[in-house]
């Protein structure tokens, strides 16, 4: 099992926004992010399930066990969120998410995800967008 931390960067504020409608840049919270937490280094992750009896991340840390990584509820909001110690860029995951339906469980894509896999392979992959060089500056300037 994969260590994990309640702590996060997702406010309260960021949960009256997105219940609003109105969080226009969500992109910056939900998804797989690289951070640090009182010196260690790993990935939180957000993803928005109202429905959902329970949310985990799987991938290829865990073993792609369902049960290995839970996810916490914020709030009763419907906004599932963890940080999972270790891990880095370029490791495969989904979220394994239980209905309240006979708690079918099923394996979903990140929304938010920067990066995934190539068909006919499905999972997303933690990526550091920070290292992405953009070369538009032609482009800006013309706009």
């Amino acid at each position: 099992m994969t260590k994990t931390t309640k702590k996060t960067d997702i406010t309260d504020f960021d949960l009256y926004l997105l219940g609003e409608g109105n969080h226009f840049e969500s992109y910056e919270k939900f998804g797989a992010k690289l951070k640090t937490r009182n010196g260690v280094e790993g990935v939180q992750f957000a993803v928005w399930a109202p429905n959902a009896k329970s949310v985990s991340v799987v991938g290829n840390f865990n073993g792609w066990d369902p049960e290995a990584n839970y996810m916490d509820n914020l709030n009763s909001s419907g906004v599932w969120a963890t940080f999972i110690l270790g891990l880095k860029e370029g490791e495969l995951y989904k979220y394994a998410i239980k209905s309240h339906d006979h708690g079918y469980i099923s394996f979903k894509t990140d929304p938010y995800a920067f990066k995934t896999e190539l068909r006919p392979r499905t999972a997303s992959v933690v990526a550091d967008i920070d290292k992405y060089k953009w070369n538009d500056e032609e482009w800006l300037k013309k706009r």
